[in-house]
């Protein structure tokens, strides 16, 4: 078992990482900065001055804001500032309101908010942004994690190894490895880790809540329409791709729903999160397998975000459907080196999948993901893996999945500059 010592880190750092938004955490966090900025001046702004890194403004432009109807940044601005309060963190709107939602539609038509990129170097999560009313203004600045406040852009320029959400500092953050995650996952008291189970009421409910409405592109729906099911079947599979599009279609739709999020995703919550129910349930896993594979999934994925960055040319999906792998593999009775092949399997399949921003069509990317999920864990099942012999993979999984990272962090600079390029002219 995991010392005590270990298991207190690795708690925190879950607590840290898996939260509550309301929304796409982009936009979100745009607005929790506003709302920050605005608490400071201390009375309703007369202009707001936003200034993003390449990645928030590329994840932010496409998205639909909860209860809004409307997408994209300059209506999340605009309720930051009215109704937003810093306190609630990724659920900064929250109060939302026809009568409030009303004011910041005239504030956005009154032509009160400027948007641009960040001139110079900054982190990847990167947000500035300025109120002020006559001869008053106030700065709040976002930069490394969704909600991680900073005081000055010169202490903006870290990676994001090094920086960490809310008030956390460096010392108290573990460096995992997948031995670290499996051992903690499947020995920690349940007592220290039940809490994970909050993941499945959150992500769970939004796919429900999800068919009650039209969202995005009804892809959740779909699947579970006559039609898909002469394809996919009324199956375990079907379920667990429609489960996990409905929410991703809810929350990328603009549904004021709260979801769990991961390492500053809400996508990443629901996908490391509804296939490990959907399976556990239908499977008829116990309690504790659940919450284990749970804890297995979500922790896997922060630990690969610890070395890919919160904000990268590299889906997302790839890295929570990583972790809905690795916890589908220990439902299906999977041991240590079974969930080594799942990650090998995953990373020699979906490596490569780009992020082109935070938008309806995520749920499409999330059902590649999902379901390659499910096909690695079987495979790995079966005992087999791809080989060191075979692409990026390696013999060692924490390499192989260090590789993956690299591709991610690094490798796909150059695609991630070409996609904005991309996406911002097609706006003009």
């Amino acid at each position: 078992m995991t010392d005590k010592e270990t298991r207190n880190k690795i708690i925190a750092l879950v607590h840290s990482e898996v939260v509550p938004a309301i929304g796409c955490t982009e936009p979100m966090s745009v607005a929790l900065c506003t709302a920050k900025a605005t608490e400071q001046l201390g009375c309703r702004p007369e202009h707001i001055e936003v200034r993003l890194s390449a990645n928030m403004l590329k994840n932010a432009m496409g998205v639909g804001i909860p209860g809004t109807g409307m997408t994209g940044l300059p209506i999340a601005i605009a309720l930051g500032a009215l109704i937003g309060k810093s306190a609630y963190q990724l659920e900064v709107l929250k109060d939302l309101n026809a009568e409030s939602l009303e004011a910041g539609k005239q504030f956005v038509s009154e032509n009160r908010i400027n948007i641009g990129l960040k001139a110079g170097k900054c982190d990847k999560l990167y947000v500035e942004v300025t109120a002020s009313a006559g001869e008053k203004n106030s700065t709040a600045i976002i930069s490394g994690g969704h909600t991680r406040f900073i005081d000055h852009p010169a202490s903006a320029t870290g990676t994001i190894d090094n920086l960490k959400d809310g008030n956390g500092d460096n010392e108290s953050t573990i460096q995992l490895n997948m031995r670290m995650v499996y051992d903690f996952a499947t020995t920690a008291p349940l007592d220290e880790i039940g809490f994970i189970e909050e993941t499945r009421h959150y992500n769970m409910n939004a796919a429900r809540e999800a068919l009650k409405g039209n969202y995005g592109h009804n892809l959740g729906k779909t699947i579970d329409r006559p039609m898909a099911k002469g394809i996919f079947g009324n199956s375990i599979f079907s379920h667990i791709i429609s489960r996990t599009a409905s929410a991703c279609d809810a929350r990328m739709g603009g549904a004021m729903i709260p979801v769990m999020s991961n390492s500053g995703s809400g996508n990443q919550g629901i996908c490391a999160t509804n296939p490990v129910c959907v399976y556990a349930k239908e499977n008829e896993n116990t309690k504790e397998e659940l919450i284990r594979a749970l804890m297995l999934s979500h922790l896997t994925a922060i630990y690969i975000k610890q070395s890919l960055g919160r904000l990268s040319a590299l889906c997302g999906c790839v890295v929570a459907s990583i972790g809905s792998s690795v916890g589908i593999t220990y439902l299906m009775g999977g041991d240590y080196n079974r969930i080594c092949f799942a990650v090998k399997n995953m990373i020699a399949n979906l490596t490569g999948m780009i992020c082109d921003g935070a938008k309806p069509s995520c749920s499409l990317k999330i059902t590649s993901g999902v379901s390659t999920a499910v096909l690695s864990a079987l495979l790995a099942m079966e005992g087999k893996c791809v080989t060191s012999d075979e692409g990026i993979v390696d013999d060692c999984v924490d390499k192989s999945i260090h590789n993956l990272t690299a591709i991610g962090a690094d490798g796909m600079g150059i695609t991630d500059e070409m996609v904005l390029n991309i996406m911002t002219h097609k706006k003009l």
